[in-house]
């Protein structure tokens, strides 16, 4: 259809003509052809008026350029070239994407007329008259962007527009304070919904109870009562905050860089025998086999949900919990999949006391549109195909911690029957002194004949015949729970009625998942979450080996069972006249080895990022460990821990503890092989059988036995950085930084989302604006290569100069490959650099920080360590005359950083100390690699290109100050390694020991007569 009529002269015929066939079009496919919308500069399109008016009107106020798409008017979308730009009056700057951005929101204001007229007002009115490079909307989505970036305060934002507005000229239109910006950029953002709930849970005032305003069920008032027992009517007991997820899946889908990427499983996705993506899963596969249909449309997506507890109030309140339940969509690349921009909250939750089994009733508005974007689907606009087509979408699972896990699932995660995969089926017993349970048995996850299965006296005293259980399907579990008629609200007192108890016992209701068709049929509903799994397993093996008080599974209590059970003798209370003592285990660490573990710790230095500093974690005075978070357990159990008790605790205590982190560390890759799952999975199981014959049994709790399921869930599901709770963790704690006003804390909470919302939309269509949900690594672009601080110009020592200018000239790719043509770089080169260089104390390349020797030492971290790997020919002896070539890692520290100016070109290079690889370079019999820092070599060829250099860092090993073990900074990028940020390389870590022996190398030492369990040269301690 012509529209170049709306950009004429009004006076032409041109434009008459236009007008009528406008008028025409309009009339055809309005409802009522005696109104139609106005979309003239005055109404746009506002207005209702009869059509002889609107033409009126256009011939007088003139046709709203802006709207090239006559969507209100009966035009289909999908219909315009999305490439057909039209001028409009702002030639440069931002005004043309503001007008763009809001036309692109026509379909969210279908209802609301006067917000949209308000929205493009501050589009196309300029900042300030004459002012040509911004307009209203950009200018106060730029500087909220900057806000938003670095936590500025409302009041310091209030004041600085403030400041900007008596700076700009005295007419200018931008917004003064905080309150009139938010009310702008609200337009732009997606509506939430406001459901009023019991106050116990039990309904929600929707559909059938939508009118009431007392529960049926409980009987409690819909209003909120006060103090004095008043009812203060119009003012909700409890609100659900609901934000719809379908207008936002549109809205992702019209921007065109968001649509393209929601395809990318499909069209960019390496496809191999690695898993790096939930795409590469079976839990995907099965949803393409079983609904071909479905599958067949890369475009619907695939979701995950979480949902956990957050306190609004920090630490001055621990009574306080309301619920965010967040959606992940898993179409993207995996390195947007999980960033903040893409984190969709759904619900919000209101405190202060926390749903529990009753998060159903919640949850009832969600599953509605779930069902509806499965069973029916819902037109959406595909503005990178543009398109029109029908969306669906599929819920492939939940991600929480472990109570939430029951919560959502139904299941039990406490008592007996705590494991979720094992149900019925999970083998626990009582322990009578230290009153807790305790979740042994892992011999039968062995193979059949493993010599384990016949040891008594190393285990329970028993011969293990069993078999590990089977994990219920989907319809197992949907046919246990049928029967269960659930019951919500707190003042229940029981909450579920079952129709066959034995056969339910691990479950204490019907989930409202279940409710999703699907449902029942996916391999894996729920997820284990790997974070949780993690922190608990490392803290009860720090706080044992240690003795922390209050983390140590290991005790009076704890000894006393052994003596119950009738094994371990040498274990059991010890009297010594009137006093009692316990034996030291083999997993005890003496007061010397303790005050060595965390001195090891506490001269720790890290590179910058990597974690936080243990110094402050470490009391030196009490010898133990405070404040560990969830990363700080990441670290130590993936990299830290196997280090730290070098040379510690008896060989077979450590080894098995060393196999412990090497497992976390596998399951953890980004990257994994399918082919080594089984292999890991039996070495896991071999070494908690080991660690069975060490530990006590009140060691083993329900999170050391949920270790055995993790490789089964890998299996099916892919890595588990899609599924563990790090990034919802991190999103949690940017929703309690929107809490400004205590007494309405949910408020708070959506009115800065769906600001930021609006926020995200627009950064899509302004240039030089970054999304603040996808953070740029400020480590991370190979073009933002650059000097860390202010260069110092010096002249340097010419020996040192040629020995640089030489490095260069044997490791530049063009001087090897030229023949007749020879590049300019080539030219410059050859001349030589400067004499004069410039040093810096530190630099940025590939993403990594490097600094020199002397401004670490200065400091509490350590970015100096380096290793490169190079071409090395290898001779037996002088004689030999078919020598090899290998690749050999050499190391080495940074002594001095240079910018090498070849006038034309700039290449910067690394002087290093490197370790001499003959008596300087060792690794041990369990695959650390270990480095004599003083052993110094390679004294004519310090130098290395600063792109050619891979970050260590070096910790002193505990057994031998004199060695230093290496350990590798994680610095790989993953897919597009622009858009890699440094929270996520700090979760990817490399276990230090290259090549750790078997499990089986041990297991085959080990007999079952043998006393391994006493430490002869550890302390008892003695109870009081």
């Amino acid at each position: 259809m012509d529209k170049t009529w709306m950009f004429v002269d009004r006076t032409t015929s041109k434009y008459d003509d236009g007008v009528d066939s406008f008028i025409r079009f309009a009339i055809v496919n309005s409802d009522d052809s005696n109104v139609i919308r106005c979309p003239c500069t005055k109404c746009r399109n506002a207005k209702l008026l009869h059509p002889n008016v609107v033409k009126d009107h256009l011939f007088v106020n003139g046709v709203l350029e802006s709207y090239t798409t006559w969507f209100w008017h009966g035009e289909n979308i999908s219909s315009v070239p999305i490439e057909e730009k039209i001028e409009s009056d702002f030639e440069v700057g931002d005004g043309l994407n503001t007008v763009e951005m809001v036309d692109a929101v026509y379909r969210d204001y279908e209802t609301k007329p006067d917000g949209f007229v308000k929205l493009l007002s501050d589009a196309e009115k300029p900042l300030y008259s004459g002012c040509t490079t911004f307009n209203v909307l950009s200018t106060l989505v730029r500087l909220y962007n900057l806000k938003t970036k670095h936590g500025w305060t409302e009041n310091s934002f209030s004041e600085l527009l403030s400041l900007i507005g008596d700076i700009l000229p005295k007419e200018n239109s931008l917004p003064t304070s905080i309150y009139e910006a938010k009310k702008t950029l609200s337009t732009l953002g997606m509506q939430y919904t406001k459901i009023h709930a019991c106050p116990n849970d039990c309904i929600l005032y929707r559909k059938e109870y939508e009118n009431s305003v007392v529960c049926p069920k409980c009987g409690l008032s819909r209003w909120k009562v006060m103090k004095n027992h008043k009812v203060k009517e119009g003012v909700p007991a409890n609100v659900l905050w609901y934000f719809p997820p379908i207008p936002r899946f549109r809205r992702m889908f019209g921007t065109k860089e968001i649509a393209k990427d929601l395809t990318w499983h499909d069209n960019k996705r390496q496809i191999d025998s690695y898993m790096r993506h939930p795409a590469d899963s079976p839990a995907w596969k099965v949803v393409d086999h079983k609904w071909p249909d479905f599958g067949s449309e890369p475009r619907n997506l695939r979701l995950a949900l979480s949902a956990d507890g957050v306190n609004p109030f920090s630490n001055y309140s621990t009574q306080y919990s309301c619920w965010p339940v967040i959606l992940a969509t898993y179409n993207l690349p995996p390195w947007l999949v999980m960033k903040r921009k893409f984190m969709m909250l759904t619900l919000l939750i209101s405190g202060p006391k926390q749903p529990g089994n009753d998060i159903d009733v919640y949850l009832a508005p969600l599953i509605d549109d779930l069902k509806e974007l499965w069973e029916v689907g819902v037109d959406v606009y595909d503005a990178y195909k543009k398109e029109v087509f029908n969306l669906k979408a599929i819920l492939l699972w939940t991600i929480n911690d472990f109570p939430a896990y029951g919560n959502l699932s139904g299941c039990t995660v406490k008592g007996y029957k705590a494991c979720p995969i094992c149900g019925d089926n999970t083998v626990s017993q009582r322990l009578e002194c230290s009153k807790k349970i305790s979740y042994c048995g892992h011999r039968k996850y062995l193979p059949r004949g493993h010599k384990f299965r016949k040891q008594k006296k190393a285990f329970d005293g028993n011969e293990e015949h069993g078999l590990p259980p089977n994990p219920l399907s989907g319809e197992e579990v949907f046919e246990k729970v049928s029967g269960i008629h659930n019951e919500w609200g707190k003042s229940k007192k029981r909450k579920a009625t079952r129709n066959n108890s034995d056969s339910t016992l691990s479950w204490k209701k019907k989930s409202i998942f279940f409710n999703l068709e699907y449902w029942k049929h996916l391999y894996v509903r729920h997820c284990l979450d790997v974070m949780h799994i993690e922190k608990n397993v490392c803290e009860s093996l720090i706080g044992t080996i240690l003795g922390i008080p209050g983390k140590s599974k290991d005790g009076l209590s704890a000894r006393e069972d052994l003596e119950v059970m009738g094994i371990r003798d040498e274990l059991q209370p010890q009297k010594e006249g009137e006093k009692t003592y316990l034996p030291a285990a083999c997993y005890n660490m003496s007061r010397a080895e303790k005050k060595k573990f965390y001195t090891t710790l506490f001269e720790l230095k890290v590179p910058e990022g990597y974690s936080s500093n243990f110094r402050n974690r470490v009391s030196m005075d009490e010898l133990k460990l405070n404040g560990l978070k969830s990363h700080d357990c990441h670290t130590l159990i993936q990299q830290l821990l196997p280090i730290a008790i070098r040379g510690m605790l008896p060989k077979k205590v450590r080894y098995a503890i060393t196999k412990l982190c090497l497992f976390f560390n596998a399951l953890c890759n980004k990257v994994l092989d399918v082919n080594t799952l089984d292999g890991i999975q039996e070495e896991l199981v071999t070494t908690l059988c080991l660690l069975e014959m060490y530990f006590l049994p009140s060691f083993f709790d329900v999170m050391v036995h949920l270790t055995v399921h993790l490789i089964h869930e890998v299996k099916l599901c892919g890595p588990v950085w899609f599924r563990w709770m790090y990034p919802f963790e991190r999103y949690m704690k940017v929703l309690k930084s929107y809490v400004r006003k205590g007494n309405n804390v949910e408020g708070c909470i959506a009115e800065c989302y769906i600001a930021e919302e609006a926020l995200e939309y627009c950064a899509e269509y302004l240039k030089d604006v970054s999304a603040v949900g996808v953070p740029r690594n400020m480590n991370n672009l190979s073009s933002d290569d650059h000097g860390i601080g202010a260069g110092n110009v010096k002249l340097v020592d010419l020996k040192l100069l040629n020995q640089a200018h030489q490095y260069v000239l044997e490791n530049t790719n063009e001087v090897e490959e030229y023949k007749d043509n020879i590049s300019s770089n080539m030219r410059w080169i050859s001349h030589g650099p400067q004499h004069q260089v410039i040093k810096y104390q530190g630099y940025m390349i590939n993403g990594v920080r490097f600094h020199t020797k002397r401004h670490d030492d200065e400091h509490c971290y350590q970015n100096s360590g380096v290793s490169v790997v190079a071409n090395t020919m290898l001779v037996s002896s002088a004689k030999d005359k078919n020598p090899i070539i290998v690749d050999m890692w050499y190391y080495g520290v940074i002594e001095e950083i240079w910018l090498l100016d070849y006038n034309a070109l700039k290449i910067p290079v690394f002087k290093c100390d490197w370790v001499k690889n003959d008596g300087g370079v060792k690794v041990d019999d369990l695959g650390f690699t270990l480095v004599d820092l003083q052993r110094k070599g390679h004294k004519n060829d310090p130098f290395i290109f600063a792109s050619q250099a891979n970050q260590v860092f070096y910790i002193e090993d505990p057994e031998n100050p004199k060695w230093s073990c290496v350990i590798e900074n994680s610095h790989e990028k993953f897919g597009n390694s622009s858009n890699d940020d440094s929270s996520d390389k700090a979760m990817n870590l490399h276990f230090p020991a290259k090549s750790i022996p078997l499990v089986e190398t041990i297991v085959n030492t080990l007999h079952d007569d043998e006393s391994s369990y006493v430490r002869l040269d550890g302390e008892p301690m003695y109870i009081d």
